[in-house]
């Protein structure tokens, strides 16, 4: 059984190893959202990383360069596009496939109110070795291009302070629950009706 829309938290992800899964999951017919994908991580030093991706920006039709291969610089984009290469993108299932896949820098609304995942089999902490060097997706796409990340830093410290004092009314709500059901368990009326219900839903208790 299929979830409607998974919501995946990119932040301390593997990007590689995180592709390969949700490629995978998209191609049997599940719906996916990454979010925050300027936290993912890419194993390897900075600098190493930064010279691969110039390397890349060499690579250009001759005749006209519009053609492609386009080099997207904004993180969300590089992660669709590692996506795309874990599949055989061209054919119809594979587009549909890519169809089912939304991603994002930050967390927009409306997916900064519901519940997101991780996916521990792609989590750096869990795969990459504590004294290995890793490169953070964010700053690497701010030094090649993409000019959005001060302003996504800034979008991320307001949705946490909403967040944060949304869950703290909300777990007032929880416990204020919590304290009225324990008083009223032991009110006698609610004990009565209670029982007659229980003898209703089992009739040998009677």
């Amino acid at each position: 059984m299929f979830d409607k829309v998974v919501v995946v938290d990119c932040r301390g992800h593997l990007l590689g190893r995180l592709a390969s899964i949700i490629a995978k999951e998209l191609l049997g017919g599940q719906h996916v959202v990454l979010t925050r994908c300027e936290e993912l991580n890419i194993s390897g030093s900075f600098i190493r990383n930064k010279y691969l991706f110039m390397s890349m920006l060499r690579k250009k039709k001759n005749s006209n360069p519009s053609k492609g291969p386009y080099h997207f610089r904004s993180p969300a984009r590089m992660a669709w596009r590692v996506i795309r290469g874990m599949m055989q993108h061209k054919s119809p299932r594979c587009q549909a496939a890519l169809d089912r896949l939304k991603v994002f820098e930050g967390i927009p609304p409306p997916y900064d109110k519901v519940k997101r995942v991780v996916i521990p089999t792609a989590l750096r902490i869990l795969r990459l070795k504590p004294n290995r060097k890793y490169t953070n997706l964010g700053r690497m796409c701010s030094e090649v291009g993409w000019k959005h990340w001060d302003t996504i830093k800034e979008l991320e410290e307001k949705r946490k302070v909403k967040g944060n004092a949304f869950w703290a009314k909300k777990k007032e709500a929880i416990q204020m629950r919590t304290k009225a059901m324990k008083q009223a368990a032991q009110d006698p009326k609610v004990k009565k009706v209670q029982k007659i219900l229980d003898m209703v839903e089992n009739p040998s208790m009677a």
